[in-house]
């Protein structure tokens, strides 16, 4: 594998070298698979999305892309990730580093003051980046107006205003179509050398977190969109409307908190729940029934048939944007490249046909296990953490219910249990409580909290 772009590989791609470049991603990112270009032409934005392509080193039937696709996907664990390709590909020709020219499939948009795409392009291209930001200093410069970082920065600095401003309008329009955005923080676990939990803290999504997904879910829809209409054999992701029984459910539960879901289970449009999550926002039981409405839904996975995006409200959604640790991407990439190259003839088309239903499905459940094994890694290193604060007291808030009792979610996102054997009047979801931690156990990945008096 070269570790630098060949001659021969950039004829006929589209050289955007010359354009102003960045990825913005967290710091300690190492495969870098998206990359931004935005400047303003007649009146419109010209937003470009590009991604890394890998389907041009990762070929059929390889025993690369065999592998890849045993392994569906990457696992973010809180120690390690356990890549879907190896490094020197993941960290390297395929990583979009600074100041390297790389080759990418990219998606070119013109946007309206709507935020509506007027014309798209989808084509091979050279890119280079020029700066590899990260998502703390991009929100120093758009939240915090921090000097020094605009100074270091200076020659980007229009083009993350215009970034800010271009996503703004994405967002509204998203919104006013109805599209559900949960906000509730993930965990943050902070190691010591040895992999020892030492601190754990919610991590919030930065505005410049949010501009990358805006400009990801553009392309997104963009693309799948195109190949809809074009009649060829896809890949879509897909999250189908929720089951009516869990909707009434919802209802009842938070009509408890004072709130209404006024909708026909039957045939619910995600407007309804958007709508609950603004009522909700800032109260007590915010992250509660943030959880509860997101577990009231059906799981999005991959598919051939275009069903459409409940969560988001769009009829086409797809995954293109990360081809290094998603297979489905990389599938689709080919997909897109042979069309652009004019060799999806009759033959191909079958083949795909044949070959794409079994591949969403593996993804699809691949993906789950990997979420799956993520959540048990955490749970297991919360506990860790939890181990040596046997004793200690804290405030929390009740956040479900079972046969056993109930269970308490810290400001931290640890979550503990109280047996209902130990409780000595009724509570109420979503109350604000006071507990003494008991036990943790991480081979069983639970935790135990005793009930005090406030």
């Amino acid at each position: 594998m070269p570790d630098h772009v060949l001659d021969a590989d950039r004829d006929g791609r589209l050289d955007l070298t010359h354009l102003q470049t960045v990825t913005i991603d967290g710091e300690d990112a190492k495969d870098l698979d998206d990359a931004i270009t935005l400047y303003e032409e007649n009146g419109l934005y010209k937003l470009g999305v590009h991604i890394a392509d890998v389907s041009e080193y990762v070929t059929e039937h390889s025993p690369l892309d065999e592998e890849a696709l045993t392994r569906g996907t990457s696992v973010y664990l809180v120690d390690r990730v356990i890549p879907m390709l190896p490094h020197r590909l993941s960290n390297g020709i395929c990583s979009l580093n600074q100041g390297t020219d790389r080759l990418a499939l990219s998606c070119i948009m013109q946007i309206n003051e709507k935020g509506n795409v007027v014309h798209h392009e989808i084509t091979e291209t050279v890119i280079r980046v020029n700066r590899r930001m990260s998502y703390a200093n991009v929100n120093k410069i758009l939240e915090q107006n921090d000097e020094a970082v605009k100074q270091e920065y200076a020659e980007f600095l229009p083009m993350f205003y215009q970034m800010k401003e271009l996503a703004d309008i994405l967002r509204k329009k998203r919104d006013k179509r109805g599209s559900i955005d949960f906000d509730f923080p993930e965990t943050q676990i902070i190691l010591d050398e040895k992999g020892f939990p030492v601190d754990i803290r919610p991590y919030e999504r930065l505005t410049a977190n949010k501009i990358i997904e805006d400009f990801m879910l553009l392309a997104n829809e963009t693309v799948a969109e195109d190949y809809f209409w074009q009649e060829l054999p896809f890949v879509y992701r897909t999250h189908e409307s929720p089951d009516p029984d869990r909707i009434r459910k919802l209802g009842i539960l938070v009509s408890n908190f004072g709130y209404c879901l006024k909708a026909n289970p039957e045939n619910i449009h995600p407007k309804e729940f958007q709508k609950l999550l603004e009522r909700i926002s800032d109260s007590p039981e915010e992250a509660m029934i943030s959880r509860l409405t997101l577990r009231s839904m059906k799981q999005a996975k991959y598919s051939t048939i275009c069903y459409g995006h409940f969560g988001l409200a769009t009829h086409y959604y797809c995954h293109f944007t990360s081809p290094i640790r998603r297979y489905p991407d990389l599938q689709i990439h080919r997909i897109i490249k042979e069309n652009l190259h004019g060799k999806l003839s009759d033959k191909r088309i079958t083949h795909y046909e044949k070959i794409l239903p079994e591949v969403s499905e593996s993804c699809s459940k691949l993906e789950r296990r990997a979420d799956e094994v993520e959540r048990e890694v955490e749970k297991m290193k919360k506990v860790q953490y939890m181990s040596r604060r046997i004793g200690e007291c804290y405030e929390g808030v009740i956040s479900g219910v079972n046969a056993w009792g109930m269970y308490v979610e810290l400001p931290n996102t640890v979550e503990g249990m109280v047996f209902a054997r130990d409780l000595r009047r009724p509570y109420q979801l979503g109350e604000q409580v006071r507990i003494r931690v008991l036990d943790a156990r991480p081979a069983e990945r639970q935790i135990d909290f005793a009930m005090l008096r406030k």
